[in-house]
């Protein structure tokens, strides 16, 4: 990576930019929101306004004209992606919601933290970058019941699905995803069809909390798990990595102490974040920065910016292991806050301990190199 490159065009060009965070910081100094006519989208940096329009009922995930992309209506990635509850509002999706929560409280953090490792000593052999995008995917998948012998089809087809997700997608991607798209939902069908489904799975216990809801809906929000954990624990993962290879003396401190990693991965959440902005959509008149926002109008919300707000965050551009009162907005705020925050950061940490075991020369993995993966709003690292 060149540290020296020019700043970033616009918030977009941020994401996978070598070095970010100035321009954040000189974007956050200015107005609450400031509209940028190339992107055509509102953009707030700031920690309280970021806070005030994820909690904003009038802010909608999508344009209440186009509930589902454009790209993929009609196709079936579109079918599964109208059905997701993180990508839409609704009584419908606000329904099933809870059950989803609720089963992802009651996993035992133990039990997919030893999954974790246990599955990231399997994959030792694949290179770095299909690790990073496919462990957290596999480990969801065995938590929510599938065996071992079906979590490498299904990291595929997670990783084809989520191109749907992009509008970087080519019409070929599209069409991958949305055959992923299917052949993920027909997984899903047969392990759900299962009665015998293995008790204390994520499946079982979803499914206890939400008998009453839609076959198809419940499918789609268990395919959505994989999904939303694949390109958002990558980054975490991968900035996890650039971390102990960047930060002065944070491997010699972390050395073998295994307890340190959960503390390191949380700050890696906010100092560096795997997302960093996510937008919305006006569905009715609100106010918000000192601006009057109408139906139609976009917000792009800048959340990596908003986690080194100073008001959030006592010195914040400073890498803190054992940061207090540790605030961070990269998992989202409000109504569509991640359920998946705290399992996503102990597959991180597992993994991080897989391969430091192993021998990871962080040294060497910062000698050799990256490239971040071209996206909107995910921030991926792939080693070279």
């Amino acid at each position: 990576m060149n540290p020296m490159a020019p700043p970033p065009a616009d918030a977009i060009a941020a994401v996978t930019h070598p070095q970010p965070y100035g321009w954040y910081a000189t974007l956050r100094a200015g107005p609450a929101l400031v509209f940028d006519p190339g992107l055509r989208l509102w953009i707030a940096s700031r920690a309280d306004i970021v806070q005030q329009a994820l909690a904003d009922p009038a802010l909608r995930v999508r344009p209440t004209a186009e509930p589902v992309p454009a790209a993929i209506a009609g196709a079936p990635a579109g079918e599964l992606f109208a059905r997701l509850v993180r990508m839409n509002d609704g009584a419908a999706h606000a329904s099933l919601k809870p059950a989803m929560q609720m089963g992802l409280a009651a996993l035992d953090l133990r039990e997919a933290h030893a999954q974790a490792l246990r599955l990231a000593r399997s994959m030792s052999g694949l290179p770095l970058p299909a690790l990073c995008l496919g462990l957290p995917v596999r480990v969801i998948a065995h938590l929510l019941g599938f065996a071992d012998e079906a979590l490498a089809p299904l990291d595929a087809w997670t990783v084809d699905f989520v191109a749907c997700l992009s509008p970087l997608s080519t019409p070929a991607q599209l069409d991958q995803a949305s055959a992923a798209a299917e052949a993920l939902l027909t997984r899903f069908e047969a392990l759900v069809a299962i009665e015998s489904t293995r008790e204390g799975s994520l499946v079982d216990s979803v499914r206890r909390r939400a008998p009453d809801c839609m076959p198809r809906a419940l499918l789609a929000n268990l395919v959505g798990l994989l999904s939303q954990s694949c390109e958002a624990g990558a980054g975490l993962l991968g900035n996890s990595l650039l971390a102990l290879a960047r930060e002065p003396g944070l491997r010699r401190r972390v050395g073998t102490r295994w307890s340190l990693l959960p503390e390191l991965v949380a700050e890696v959440a906010r100092h560096d974040p795997a997302v960093h902005n996510t937008r919305r959509f006006v569905a009715a008149p609100t106010r918000l920065g000192g601006i009057e926002l109408k139906p139609g109008d976009a917000l792009l919300l800048v959340l990596a910016a908003a986690n080194r707000d100073p008001a959030l965050n006592p010195a914040p551009a400073t890498f803190e292991l054992m940061r207090p009162e540790r605030r961070s907005l990269g998992f989202g705020h409000g109504p569509h806050a991640c359920p998946g925050q705290v399992l996503a950061c102990t597959i991180a940490a597992a993994a991080l301990e897989a391969l430091l075991t192993d021998g990871l020369d962080t040294d060497r993995l910062a000698a050799r190199g990256w490239r971040f993966r071209p996206s909107v709003n995910a921030r991926v690292p792939i080693f070279d």
